[in-house]
């Protein structure tokens, strides 16, 4: 261990550390706030990587599961229903549905299955990580994402990683779209949980990410970049401690193109932590890979990370795995992993 976080996904490892710009551990100890405030940062700057560029023509597609060819709900939920009745279910028939439909199938399937209680179904049909990855698949996009706040935040102890996660990669109306769900679902402002269940400087900053002001566009005001690179350098390095609200301003209002170009990274003196904000794949990459190596599985991340990420870029967090590991994530999920969890994970996947 070179006692750095560094580049490519908060490694610990020395092949990846630039000692001219890496932190010691021991300032995010004694900082706790600079350690979020960086945390952040470099998830906000990898949200830039899901904004759309200049591309003609049809948006390139990322996902590894499209829409299925000559699809028929109907047929489907038909299908669905000899499996879930058959002697012993037929959970290979299952998962070769599920996989090999994209969620907006998913939801029309759901709308003609008998009586709309496929999920209940399942629920009696399965069990385990097996029922929970089927019924994550069920889920359109904000729903999922408003019980994996509720389960965040529900408990003992909070999962700050995974609430920073979804509200750093999704868009303003994703986000908008995920508070209006929360409160149809759990009769709560999504606000004040986050208010309850965080506190100080890391409170404020979701807070203002929740406030779905992100700038989307790709065009870069060099003016308003070195005013910003000024306020920060004032805000942080050039002031006895750091004012916080000017840090959580910057970085959350402002579009990942224009936060590069007011080189936030060297006024926090974090340019080696930033580096792994402008590979999102990477950074989920080693999430995933953090989650299966070693003793026991984090499940619940391999759930989270391959359903929500499916449609998205999940092809391009394949092939970084193999190119950061050696291997491929499929081989590590068939060692860390069993029996038709595994086979809807590999299914996820996609090819390779």
């Amino acid at each position: 261990m070179c006692g750095h976080v560094c580049a490519r996904g908060f490694t610990l490892t020395d092949s990846w550390c630039d000692s001219d710009h890496a932190i010691n551990i021991s300032d995010f100890i004694k900082y706790p706030t600079l350690f979020y405030l960086v945390f952040i940062y470099s998830f906000i700057l990898a949200f830039q990587n899901l904004l759309p560029g200049p591309v003609k023509g049809k948006p390139v597609f990322y996902g590894t599961v499209p829409p299925y060819p000559n699809f028929n709900a109907s047929n489907d939920a038909a299908v669905l229903k000899s499996a879930i009745e058959s002697k012993g279910v037929d959970e290979d028939v299952i998962n070769a549905v599920l996989v090999k439909r994209n969620n907006e199938q998913r939801q029309k399937i759901k709308a003609v299955y008998e009586a709309n209680k496929l999920e209940v179904a399942l629920k009696k049909a399965l069990k385990s990580d097996h029922e929970d990855i089927c019924l994550a698949l069920l889920m359109p996009p904000a729903y999922y994402d408003a019980f994996l706040f509720r389960k965040a935040t529900k408990g003992v102890g909070t999962k700050e990683d995974v609430l920073v996660e979804i509200l750093a990669t999704r868009t303003n109306q994703e986000i908008c779209e995920i508070k209006k769900v929360f409160k149809e679902e759990y009769k709560e402002e999504l606000e004040d949980v986050i208010k309850n269940e965080t506190s100080g400087d890391f409170n404020k900053a979701l807070l203002a990410m929740l406030q779905a002001n992100k700038d989307e566009s790709n065009v870069v005001d060099m003016a308003q970049a070195k005013k910003d690179a000024e306020a920060l350098f004032e805000a942080g390095e050039n002031t006895k401690g750091t004012n916080v609200s000017t840090f959580i301003d910057i970085l959350t209002t402002r579009s990942g193109p224009q936060l590069a170009q007011s080189e936030c990274s060297k006024c926090v003196n974090a340019s080696c932590v930033v580096k792994c904000a402008w590979n999102t794949p990477a950074f989920f990459a080693e999430k995933l890979h953090l989650a299966i190596k070693g003793l026991g599985t984090n499940e619940a991340t391999l759930t989270r990370v391959l359903v929500s990420r499916s449609e998205v870029d999940l092809k391009k967090i394949v092939e970084e795995y193999r190119a950061m590991y050696g291997t491929s994530l499929q081989e590590h999920i068939v060692k860390d992993t069993s029996a038709y969890y595994q086979k809807i994970l590999i299914g996820l996947c996609g090819a390779g």
